[in-house]
Parts: C-alpha cells; structure tokens; sequence
C-alpha cells in the first residue's frame, strides 16, 4: 500500500476512505448520543475519552475499547499499515475524540511519552488542515516550533499515521480560522493521496463541524481495581 507523504519525513501516512459513508454515520451517531458526562469542554473544543482518562501518572485503567470504536477500525490498522506491530499491547488501547467547530483548532502540540511512539487519526464529518511544525527544544524550557513545515489535509473518513521521527521530533496543530486556505499541490503536503482533490480546486474551503479519532497505545497499565481511584472521570 502506497499511503507515505512522500514530501514529508518519512513517518507519515495517509489512507483515504480508511472508512466508509455508513461507518462514519454510524460512528457518529455514538458520538453524539453519549451522555453528556462523557464530554469533556475546554476553551476551543470538547472531547470523550475511551474507556478512561489518564491518571496523573499517566497510567490507564485496564479495560476494552468499546466495540463501535474497536470494529472495524482495529482489525484494519492491523490489516493495512500494522503502524502498532511492536507497541507494548500490540495494538492502540486508548481513543480521545476530538470535536472541532469553524473557528476552533489547537495550538501545535506532541502526544508524549506517556504513549507508544505512533499516533493514529480518523477525520469524521469535513475536512480540516493540520500543520505541522518542527520541534526546537531549548534547555529548560518546552518544546516550541519554529514555523510550519507542512500542511496535511485530513478528508473525512481517512486515515493519518505520526510514528518515528514525525511523531518525535515533530508537533502538529489546528489554526482556529473559519476557512482553510491555499489548497493545492503546491502547499498540501499529501495532495498525490488525496481521495477527492477536485473537491478543493477552488483553493479554500469553509470549515464545518469536525470530529476526531485518536487513536494510541498508553504504555503504563493497570489491572488492579483498587486503582480506580487514581483515574480522572
């Protein structure tokens, strides 16, 4: 399967319609009729997390993902790029679910290393822009970019891949505009993958309501009950 980003470093991939129409209605009609305890507002989105939050320590409770984010999804990641062939529970065991609206985004940021170094995303509902940056790091101080390095345009229902060097040495992020610009060859690092590119010939493209995947494998795990205690929900 040919799904590299041949113009970026050589850790990124791309697979549209990595899901189909009636998955993605399917997925998302779960999405929108959990209880609203499940959502987590922040400033500029909200989020459901699965099955649990991260403790303080980055630690998870032990348990499966629900079934409507494990098939088909899953068995397809294991199928096509086997991104998480090595990871510590061969295979992701966590999901954040991400809801942007026009005008939202975040800031460039990296997973960490509270998880195996892969991250895997779906887009569900429009498409969306994420930059991405090249990490500098300066003794004592957080990680900062120093400018946008490439820009991926994320169909919905496709599938990105961050590993390695990508994953590592690199953050990506959401500008909170109402438009995304600059549609093109030229400027959209995975233009040659893109499933419907004649969708955007017009350069720029009026953003709707989008929902993310995320999908990783946490490191640190816990099957002891009695932890329950630590987990943020």
């Amino acid at each position: 399967m040919n799904a590299r980003i041949t113009n970026l470093p050589s850790d990124a991939y791309y697979i549209s319609d990595f899901i189909s129409s009636a998955e993605e209605d399917f997925i998302l009609n779960k999405i929108s009729t959990a209880p609203i305890t499940r959502w987590t507002n922040l400033s500029h989105r909200r989020l459901q997390t699965y099955p649990s939050s991260l403790a303080a320590n980055n630690t998870l409770l032990a348990a499966p993902l629900p079934s409507w984010l494990a098939s088909p999804i899953l068995p397809r990641l294991r199928e096509g790029l086997d991104a998480f062939s090595g990871s510590p529970h061969n295979g992701p065991n966590h999901v954040l679910i991400n809801e942007y609206n026009p005008g939202e985004g975040i800031m460039p940021h990296e997973d960490g290393a509270a998880y195996w170094p892969v991250v895997a995303t779906i887009s569900l509902g429009a498409p969306i822009v994420l930059e991405i940056t090249k990490k500098r790091v300066e003794q004592q101080e957080e990680p900062r970019n120093e400018g946008v390095f490439g820009r991926i345009l994320l169909e919905p229902r496709s599938l990105l891949v961050l590993t390695n060097d990508m994953y590592s040495n690199y953050l990506h992020g959401i500008a909170e505009v109402s438009l995304d610009g600059n549609l093109g060859p030229a400027s959209i690092s995975n233009w040659a993958l893109l499933g419907s590119p004649q969708s955007y010939v017009s350069g720029s493209y009026i953003r709707r309501q989008r929902t993310s995947l995320t999908y990783r494998d946490v490191l640190n795990v816990s099957k002891l009950g009695n932890h329950f205690k630590l987990y943020n929900n």
